[in-house]
């Protein structure tokens, strides 16, 4: 059977709609979490003239409870930040940008946490200004996780992991923090060098590059937010931009679900067939029963 378009698009639009009320209730329950991991990246969607695209961002946020949402905006500044996570209180895992700091400068109530690998990635780049430093510090950086590999092995959680990251972690980023304090000193660096921005960037948030030794159920990196939004920059060289806004909206909806499938296990295509199928008699008040952390457990 050859469907038109059109019609390929209006189906998809119906189902995805159909399941908005799940994502909303995932989404809630995603904003209750104590430690929230926070990105984005880029997205071409609706006409901003002839033969061109607007420019637009997803932002995906993962909950403590492995679930994903994808909130979506037209603009990459903080505005989007505050109307997304409101209220929220706990912990905010990001990488340097900006606007998560604006942010947390704003809600006493959240903690900023920040990354060690977006860290790591400034000194990386940095190898060809200093490399024999640059070297030391990168081997330093990947003790880091060699702990945290070690606590998974040994499948510590809670207190005993806050006091394996204490007396094993803490003694590197101490360290760390004292070495780039002392390159600092060094008369022969420019501003300007790659290398001299490196030690700034450490500096300049070494409180928020801290936050998990102290708090266990912070990872000390946003890779696995990273690697939860890989379908989207995947999309760019596949299906290469959104036709409209709202079809870019509707892929955040349809794709929070089946990330968070993916997290738990789940294969999206036996959960979509199973929630489409009861969606339209099941009661909204018991829509969390529906997402995917739910409804492939019961």
């Amino acid at each position: 059977i050859t469907l038109s378009r059109a019609t390929l698009t209006h189906y998809t639009q119906r189902a995805i709609e159909l399941l908005r009320p799940i994502y909303d209730a995932q989404w809630q329950h995603v904003l209750q979490s104590k430690v929230l991991a926070m990105d984005e990246t880029p997205i071409k969607a609706g006409k901003a003239g002839k033969g061109k695209l607007k420019a637009a961002w997803y932002w995906p946020v993962y909950g403590q409870d492995d679930e994903v949402c994808f909130t979506w905006s037209t603009s990459r500044g903080s505005g989007h930040v505050k109307r997304q996570l409101g209220d929220f209180e706990g912990t905010l895992l990001s990488d340097g940008y900006a606007a998560y700091d604006a942010y947390a400068r704003s809600r006493p109530q959240v903690t900023q946490a920040q990354c060690w690998a977006h860290t790591r990635r400034q000194f990386f780049e940095a190898r060809d200004d200093e490399p024999a430093a640059v070297d030391a510090c990168l081997e330093q950086i990947k003790g880091l996780y060699k702990v945290e590999e070690a606590i998974r092995e040994q499948s510590l959680s809670g207190e005993a992991k806050r006091a394996y990251r204490l007396a094993h972690s803490k003694p590197i980023v101490d360290g760390l923090i004292e070495w780039a304090q002392e390159q600092q000193q060094r008369m022969a660096l420019l501003p300007s060098a790659p290398f001299t921005k490196a030690l700034n960037y450490l500096l300049s948030r070494r409180i928020e590059l801290q936050v998990f030794l102290e708090d266990p159920e912070v990872a000390p990196d946003t890779n696995h937010v990273e690697r939860a939004l890989r379908p989207i920059p995947m999309g760019r060289k596949a299906w290469l931009f959104c036709w409209s806004e709202i079809g870019a909206e509707y892929v955040g909806v349809i794709q929070s679900l089946i990330t968070t499938c993916k997290l738990h296990q789940v294969d999206p295509y036996v959960y979509l067939t199973n929630v489409l199928q009861r969606i339209d008699r099941h009661p909204n008040q018991q829509i969390i029963e529906l997402t995917p952390r739910v409804l492939m457990v019961a």
